[in-house]
């Protein structure tokens, strides 16, 4: 029986997918390769030195999607697959609305048909809105500030309502903060196809000579230095974090909500002091105005993913920051 990965040529999909192969699952991926290359496929192979099946498919699509389960035998799914830029669902709210509320529609409604009953979904930090504090823990309130957050959290409220009907169905809700780096090959890692939304592309683009400036968006949040600050986690740990969720969900049913990070907060431009200092290299910016949407500070509570999966990320920042400017001397 095979796990069925969609969106797993993207960032955080690939990765999860070697660490899936590397754990001698079956792997089905489906992309569009709207955010993501083709050639990441091959690149997988040659890391966990394993196959898995692919389909260049659209998850939105109902037939495209009927087929795929009645091809395969389909044990959980691990949904990845969706619009993640939040300016950009500002900008363009219906267009985020109906790509990742379809998706998860569809593959509910197959999941339904096929008999598959475990779900892995990526949801996000977003989901807390402005917290009333940090760090912040799997029961605070829930609210969003912008549309692509609103998603997660519907799709999160559809997830648990499908669950209550179907209480032999098992749900995992992975809340995760901000990933960054890259695999240690330097094979795969974070490879935006325009403009990066997320911080750590926009610095590696700049580090590369690639873009000639860091936009810094606001210098005037209720932070330490003034700039916005998150949790940044390893992919490849938080890659580890969702084959921890799978094994939580085919051992058990419920609604299972868990936030992946560390724990710990940086500003924007701690990030680009710790990037400097583990790579060398001269990273220039200039401060704008803040971005619609955007907080001051969110960083995880993790013992609850430690006590329940097991789950404690390993890599520390400097880590984070060389892994990625691997990936990139690695690409050019």
């Amino acid at each position: 029986m095979a796990i069925l990965v969609t969106g797993g040529a993207g960032f955080i999909g690939s990765h999860t997918v070697v660490q899936l192969l590397e754990n001698n699952q079956e792997v089905i991926i489906v992309d569009n390769f709207y955010n993501s290359s083709a050639d990441v496929l091959d690149k997988i192979r040659t890391i966990a030195n394993k196959d898995f099946k692919f389909y260049e498919y659209d998850i939105t699509c109902k037939e495209q999607m009927d087929e795929v389960f009645r091809d395969n035998d389909i044990e959980a799914i691990i949904h990845f697959a969706g619009y993640k830029a939040v300016g950009e669902s500002v900008e363009k709210p219906l267009m985020y609305y109906s790509n990742n509320l379809v998706s998860t529609f569809v593959l509910c409604e197959m999941m339904e048909k096929y008999g598959c009953k475990r779900f892995v979904f990526s949801s996000s930090a977003t989901v807390y809105g402005k917290p009333a504090s940090v760090p912040i823990k799997e029961d605070f309130p829930l609210s969003t500030t912008n549309p692509y957050g609103t998603t997660k959290l519907m799709t999160e409220r559809i997830l648990t309502d499908i669950q209550f009907a179907h209480p032999d169905w098992s749900i995992a809700l992975l809340r995760y903060f901000n990933p960054i780096g890259a695999h240690k090959s330097g094979l795969i890692g974070e490879n935006p196809k325009d403009i990066p939304n997320n911080l750590m592309p926009y610095i590696l683009k700049v580090a590369s000579g690639e873009l000639e400036c860091l936009n810094v968006f606001g210098d005037d949040y209720d932070t330490h230095d003034g700039t916005g600050v998150r949790d940044y986690i390893h992919v490849v740990d938080l890659a580890r974090g969702h084959v921890l969720a799978i094994n939580k969900v085919m051992n058990s049913s419920g609604v299972h909500i868990y936030n992946l990070g560390t724990g710990k907060g940086y500003s924007v431009l701690d990030i680009v002091n710790n990037f400097e200092r583990a790579t060398g290299i001269k990273i220039k910016y200039k401060i704008t105005d803040r971005r619609p949407g955007d907080i001051d500070e969110c960083y995880a509570d993790t013992a609850k993913a430690k006590e329940e999966l097991g789950f404690v990320a390993e890599a520390d920042i400097d880590e984070m920051c060389k892994d990625g400017w691997n990936f990139v001397m690695h690409n050019k």
